[in-house]
């Protein structure tokens, strides 16, 4: 079965309205000759004569008007969906957007994030997701409309990112915990009793192989999935936890935090989503909340 030639819904759509090849001839800006030849397959097509001669006029078949509104309405809605979206009325939005990131980003840019929104478009509501893996499946489905994190070996080489802060490491004990009161160096440092967090439950990252590099090594006590867990544990021990400052910033309230005595490369966090989302009106709203949410917050240092 041959493809039906869709551009013929116009033409039918403007002869039924007209009655009459000569006007619909003009209002199509085609010859009189060109629409007939197009009435002849659309007759072909039908199978339905559908304008037959009347006097010097054109009458519509009752197969012309029982085709009249339903294809009208199918131009309309062709033509309403090639047009541009129209402008973004952000206090008539109603939607919920799911944002896959981790706890301590949920925290430390959630609140801002959340009230921003509901200044500008209270009929938005934003749903946070944890992230177990910094896999791309999620947005390529469309079950997560945003995401945040650092961009690895297994983000989705069509996913768009955009940078939102680079963060550095920090150590950060209980308040009262003897390092609080003593300079810090990377033997004392190694000496403690650490907590490791690792997704994939590995037990060595950038920091040990600074401490190597001394000829120093860490012991970890522990390994957690995530920095909040973390940060649980040493604020009722004496464990030591190092984690991203600027992504931590609320988690840490209430504890001693300290450089690292160790040199560790920064990292840079990013906001993440699929290109299908580029031009929808209302995601690039919500991306341009989350990095003035980010910007708000002090880092070490900016991007």
């Amino acid at each position: 079965m041959s493809t039906p030639d869709l551009n013929l819904l116009v033409t039918l759509n403007v002869l039924l309205a007209e009655g009459s090849v000569a006007r619909a001839a003009q209002r199509l800006r085609l010859s009189p000759s060109a629409m007939s030849r197009a009435l002849a397959r659309l007759r072909e097509t039908t199978g339905d004569p559908l304008l037959v001669r009347a006097g010097r006029g054109l009458v519509p078949t009752p197969r012309a008007l029982e085709l009249r509104e339903r294809v009208s309405r199918i131009v309309e809605d062709a033509q309403a969906v090639l047009r541009p979206a129209e402008a973004l009325d952000l206090e008539q939005l109603v939607r919920t957007f799911t944002l896959r990131t981790s706890e301590g980003f949920a925290e430390s840019f959630g609140p801002d994030l959340i009230a921003r929104l509901g200044r500008q478009a209270p009929g938005v509501r934003l749903r946070f997701v944890q992230k177990p893996d910094k896999e791309s499946a999620p947005l390529r489905d469309g079950t997560v409309d945003l995401e945040t994190g650092v961009v690895g070996k297994t983000t989705g080489p069509e996913v768009r990112a955009q940078a939102l802060f680079r963060d550095r490491f920090i150590g950060v004990v209980r308040l009262g915990h003897p390092f609080c009161e003593r300079e810090m160096t990377p033997s004392l440092y190694a000496a403690g009793q650490h907590i490791y967090v690792s997704r994939r439950g590995l037990d060595k990252g950038p920091i040990d192989e600074a401490l190597t590099a001394l000829g120093l090594e860490r012991q970890i006590a522990t390994i957690v999935s995530g920095f909040s867990t973390a940060l649980a544990l040493a604020r009722t021990s004496d464990l030591i936890a190092s984690v991203p400052e600027r992504h931590t910033g609320a988690l840490r309230s209430g504890m001693h935090s300290f450089p690292l005595p160790v040199s560790t490369p920064e990292i840079t966090v990013s906001l993440l989503w699929h290109p299908r989302m580029d031009a929808d009106p209302a995601h690039r709203w919500l991306r341009g909340c989350v990095r003035d949410a980010c910007e708000l917050i002090e880092g070490p240092r900016r991007i």
